[in-house]
């Protein structure tokens, strides 16, 4: 009786080793860069960013100030210092890591983006000076 339960189990432990080998696993990496890529854009305009960063859905939907929050005039404000800031570290990669700063984003502040364009730009900002530990010069009063 004792080896009869020993083969058995032997036997369950091999047929549930073997069931997982014909499963259809997906790469974990593609399934988090379909779920971590934000557009920001405005259609209207023409104007898109995509943004493909660890962390930043989840940021934008679960740690971010909600929409509404801020004025469309604080954010406008912000943006435009925060862009030419980091348009300024992209252009300086031996000072600046450029695997964080890869392209420049073209921001004019002649234009009106939008409200939602605007307020994901500014939290992407946020969300880089979070995970990257890095500090952005905006001033406090404008």
């Amino acid at each position: 009786m004792k080896y009869l339960f020993y083969t058995l189990f032997l036997g369950v432990l091999i047929y549930s080793c073997s069931s997982t080998r014909d499963r259809q696993i997906q790469d974990t990496a593609t399934v988090a860069a379909e779920s971590d890529t934000v557009r920001i854009a405005n259609d209207s305009l023409e104007y898109e960013i995509i943004i493909i960063d660890p962390g930043f859905s989840y940021f934008l939907n679960a740690v971010a100030q909600p929409e509404g929050y801020h004025s469309l005039d604080y954010l406008e404000n912000k943006n435009q210092f925060l862009v030419a800031d980091y348009n300024a570290r992209v252009r300086q990669p031996y000072r600046y890591d450029p695997n964080i700063y890869e392209m420049e984003i073209n921001y004019d502040p002649k234009i009106d983006y939008g409200y939602d364009v605007n307020y994901k730009l500014y939290n992407y900002f946020v969300y880089l000076s979070r995970k990257y530990n890095q500090r952005f010069s905006v001033p406090t009063r404008l």
